[in-house]
């Protein structure tokens, strides 16, 4: 059974940092992209962060770019979203995905791109 599970959410001031994880289990995505997208109520699920297999390319939402950094370790099969200058725009539910093609190119940005995916872990920035 393949899962994805998200960590690190909370709550946290505005101007603070987290730092969210998710590990994968159940097979590996060492040759996957792995993106992070959030997704607020009753808004849609939206970008915001996507890394390549090796980690080599990344591509961020303008909303998120100079502020958050994703990273991912292959060993530990784990991708990690670092969040800094939290704003309270930022609250959501976070979601960590995996593309299901392992055809090298540049990481998708698109919900549809993505096969798998974790349940989410709340992240709330207060005022």
């Amino acid at each position: 059974q393949v899962q994805l599970v998200e960590s690190g959410g909370g709550l946290v001031q505005a101007g603070g940092s987290l730092r969210l994880s998710c590990a994968a289990s159940g097979r590996t995505f060492s040759r996957n992209a792995m993106g992070w997208f959030r997704q607020a109520p009753e808004k849609e699920r939206e970008f915001v962060a996507a890394i390549s297999w090796s980690g080599g390319y990344t591509v961020y939402s303008d909303s998120v770019k100079g502020r958050f950094t994703i990273s991912r370790d292959n060993a530990k099969n784990t991708v990690y979203l670092q969040m800094n200058s939290l704003k309270p725009e930022d609250s959501a539910v976070y979601y960590c995905a995996a593309e299901g093609t392992t055809v090298q190119r540049r990481p998708a940005t698109s919900v549809s791109e993505y096969d798998y995916w974790g349940q989410g872990t709340q992240v709330t920035v207060s005022s």
